[in-house]
């Protein structure tokens, strides 16, 4: 499973992405779980957030949920911390 976040916004307006692919890695299913958990917390529309907040978007596959500060729940908040730490 490949799992992507990409980052915007903020003070700076700096983007930022990662990626990690799961495929062969022995935490695979706490990955895909994790994954499956952020997705399954989204709203639909595009996400309230505050001024220089950062906005996110998830994608899982072919399925997607965007996000923002200071709205994000743990799931997100915890993907989107680990993708963008150990993504390339």
């Amino acid at each position: 499973m490949r799992i992507q976040v990409s980052r915007t916004g903020g003070f700076a307006g700096i983007a930022r992405r990662g990626e990690v692919e799961t495929s062969g890695r022995a935490d695979a299913a706490d990955w895909e779980s994790l994954a499956e958990a952020a997705l399954a917390a989204g709203r639909g529309g595009p996400p309230a957030g505050v001024a220089d907040g950062f906005r996110y978007r998830i994608t899982v596959g072919d399925r997607a949920v965007d996000c923002a500060d200071p709205l994000l729940t743990e799931a997100q908040r915890t993907l989107v911390a680990k993708v963008l730490k150990e993504g390339a």
